[in-house]
């Protein structure tokens, strides 16, 4: 009897201890596979430096509250498999989510970035306005670290500073990265697209990579189409060839810009501003880039059209109107500047009469 009695008590206990193991399980299940959200506020970052095991990973997870505690994370990451499959990184939590989800988010490496665009013409001053809006630090901070030019002094020993040399890209980039990281990325990024074979080119016209980006600048102020940059690069190219002065507007803009004194409006007057950079003044290329080229601009700079235009004139719908001599550029000028603005002008007293007219028969 008694041994009866003792056979019923221990399969009562195995019993019981089989439920709670099964009632435990089943929670577990539940767990692993119910969304989570342990924090306050709409987001919530979590760094996972290179290097760190699945350990320290659960650890910052779960003290950040994206997952309920370490078992938790455990359990799921032995069922998902993928415990050497995480990747380091920032990443941003905004919503309540599965351990499962988590482990998957990590795997992928989806990493948060803030994308950056700095497009094709613009200065260092005007990259680093970009730069602070974005909220990465002050401008001051990205004009200092683009004062150095060590970083493409063995591409260009000329540069006195990086103009030019800031390629102009969208950039994924973490929230924490600084002036001086940015900078370095983005010259690594012009030497990535500066190919051996423009570089070979370059040399075979015997021109430098101080002359060739400083050129490419140039072409890439003047025009945004595509099927323009050849022949601007050409009819500065011929200029450059015969001893012929630039007379480059945008150059006169840079050096107004860099002495403070550019109000968004070039004048007459701003032609005779005295700067090396002012090429109406100053025979030949400026001391170096007035702005980051992109990649059409260095490769139409590299190969000009075979043209032998002299000047150029803006059509007032971002094309130009080109010629070869000074008598058919007065033209141009004659009827794309002059009768153009007239007649605009006429235009809009003609439009103004009207108005009024119509302004006098309504209050009869």
């Amino acid at each position: 009897m008694k041994v009866a009695r003792r056979l019923r008590a221990l399969a009562v206990f195995i019993l019981i201890v089989m439920a709670a193991a099964g009632g435990a399980g089943a929670l577990m299940y539940e767990r692993i596979r119910a969304p989570y959200r342990g924090y306050e506020g709409s987001e919530r970052f979590v760094d996972l430096p290179t290097g760190a095991g699945s350990r320290t990973i659960g650890e910052r997870l779960v003290d950040a509250g994206i997952v309920s505690d370490h078992l938790t994370f455990r359990l799921a990451l032995w069922q998902s498999g993928q415990g050497r499959h995480l990747k380091a990184g920032e990443y941003r939590f905004d919503r309540a989510m599965t351990p499962f989800e988590v482990i998957d988010k990590l795997v992928r490496g989806d990493v948060y970035v803030i994308n950056v665009t700095f497009p094709e013409g613009l200065t260092i001053a005007e990259m680093a306005a970009i730069f602070e809006a974005h909220g990465f630090g002050p401008r001051a901070s990205f004009i200092a670290a683009a004062q150095d030019p060590s970083p493409i002094q063995h591409v260009d020993a000329a540069a006195t500073n990086l103009e030019g040399y800031l390629f102009p890209e969208t950039y994924p980039l973490s929230r924490h990265t600084d002036a001086a990281t940015l900078v370095r990325l983005m010259v690594a990024r012009f030497e990535h697209v500066l190919t051996p074979e423009w570089r070979q080119a370059a040399e075979a016209r015997h021109v430098s990579m101080h002359q060739l980006v400083t050129l490419a600048s140039i072409v890439e102020k003047e025009t945004a189409r595509p099927d323009e940059r050849p022949i601007v690069a050409a009819v500065y190219d011929n200029r450059l060839r015969i001893g012929m002065p630039l007379q480059c507007d945008p150059t006169v803009i840079f050096a107004l810009q860099r002495a403070g004194r550019y109000d968004g409006n070039l004048r007459h007057d701003d032609l005779a501003f005295d700067s090396p950079y002012n090429t109406y003044r100053y025979a030949g290329l400026p001391p170096g880039p007035i702005a980051s080229p992109g990649r059409a601009s260095i490769e139409a700079a590299l190969h000009p059209a075979a043209a032998d235009f002299l000047y150029f004139v803006s059509r007032n719908d971002g094309s130009h109107e080109f010629a070869k001599s000074l008598a058919d550029h007065n033209k141009n000028v004659q009827k794309y500047q002059v009768q153009y603005f007239k007649d605009r002008k006429a235009g809009r007293a003609g439009e103004a009469g009207r108005s009024g007219e119509t302004g006098r028969s309504g209050r009869r």
